[in-house]
């Protein structure tokens, strides 16, 4: 299963794409899409075309985004829930459904700790997929984003599994 994580933001979008089989973890690819500057539409549509593409050269089988956090500046909390739009958009426009994680829940399942900091993140990311190097501390919460979704889907199918035995 090739998994796709996506850490949002207006200014630089994370992605990280890695291969899992059943346990085994495997980087892929990863790297960050940068808006650039000019009007708000138009740097949406410049991350949105760099995510499509990204999506159209690893193909993904499953995507994760993070969830946004509320801060202090309103204005700054409505322009990185735009770009999660984006971040959600891509996916269902590959026609793939989209798992979505708390922050502290990402840093939970690749750390150990909910609030775990940048560093000690993209050390475990290193740790866990043996041979990767996040382009930027974007990338590597992606790829931590990506890891945490297979924990999970990797549950629920063992989930799945034992209900069906049950049966």
């Amino acid at each position: 299963m090739r998994i796709i994580g996506i850490d949002p933001g207006l200014r630089n979008m994370g992605w990280g794409v890695i291969e899992a089989a059943g346990s085994r973890l495997s980087h892929v690819a990863n790297g960050t899409c940068h808006s650039g500057s000019g009007g708000l539409a138009e740097r949406l549509h410049v991350l949105h075309q760099q995510l499509t593409d990204v999506f159209a050269r690893w193909q993904p089988d499953q995507a994760a985004v993070e969830h946004t956090f509320v801060n202090r500046d309103g204005v700054a909390t409505l322009k990185l829930g735009q770009a999660r739009g984006i971040a959600l958009l891509v996916p269902a426009q590959a026609g793939l459904s989209v798992a979505e994680y708390a922050p502290n829940a990402v840093k939970k399942a690749v750390v150990g700790a909910g609030h775990a900091d940048k560093q000690q993140v993209e050390y475990m990311v290193k740790l866990q997929l043996p041979g990767s190097d996040p382009s930027s501390p974007d990338a590597a919460d992606a790829l931590a984003i990506a890891i945490c979704h297979s924990f999970h889907a990797q549950n629920a199918g063992r989930l799945a599994t034992a209900i069906e035995a049950a049966r």
